[in-house]
């Protein structure tokens, strides 16, 4: 892994309580979630995963050539949805990951980059 290399983690869950099936939201004919990833993807990382609690997301993002992993249902958090995303990949201590919440759309690339 060079210096510069990184994983970007993309926490996403389906039970939001201010918009329900925020992740799955139609934004000009995909669902948030893959904009967020499309975005990501634009970065200089070097993966861009989906850590989700529902198949539904998933399948969202198979369906758009996105990585993604099942996580629990349990989770209060998307820093602890992304820390066991980090043990279900087996991830090195060293590896930089970049948690970009599944809510961000617009989030610039350039942003990413710059964390």
């Amino acid at each position: 892994m060079s210096a510069s290399a990184f994983t970007v983690i993309i926490p996403s869950r389906l039970s939001s309580t201010r918009l329900p099936s925020k992740a799955l939201a139609d934004i000009h004919g995909k669902p948030m979630v893959v904009r967020v990833a499309e975005r990501a993807r634009q970065s200089a990382a070097s993966r861009v995963i989906v850590a989700t609690d529902h198949t539904d997301i998933q399948a969202a993002c198979t369906a758009h050539g996105i990585d993604s992993i099942l996580t629990d249902s349990a989770h209060q958090s998307g820093s602890t949805r992304l820390a066991e995303a980090v043990q279900i990949l087996g991830l090195p201590e060293n590896e930089i990951i970049v948690n970009v919440q599944g809510d961000e759309p617009m989030i610039p690339s350039a942003l990413i980059d710059r964390v």
